[in-house]
């Protein structure tokens, strides 16, 4: 007899829609939603728009996007300090 295995159980949020845990930052470049993600289900790397360095799987950071219609679609995962940090930039840096 074999032990049974945990089963995760599948999302029934559809993709795109917002949870508890966005919430929305007002800015000088305008209002963004952002969702703290604490990187324990984060297995993929991503590239931080600020710095332009990958922030590794498991990493501690924030996703972004802007907050309006279609906003979610331009998504982008940053690490806390560059967020922060990004409107000190200058000129010539993209916001996104």
């Amino acid at each position: 007899m074999s032990p049974r295995r945990a089963r995760r159980k599948e999302s029934t949020r559809p993709v795109g829609f917002s949870s508890s845990t966005d919430r929305v930052e007002e800015w000088p470049d305008g209002e963004w939603k952002v969702r703290m993600l604490n990187g324990a289900t984060s297995a993929k790397h991503y590239r931080c728009p600020g710095c332009d360095q990958e922030i590794r799987s498991g990493a501690p950071h924030i996703v972004s996007w802007p907050n309006w219609t279609g906003g979610d679609e331009e998504r982008r995962h940053w690490h806390t300090n560059c967020w922060r940090k990004r409107l000190d930039r200058g000129p010539g840096r993209s916001r996104y």
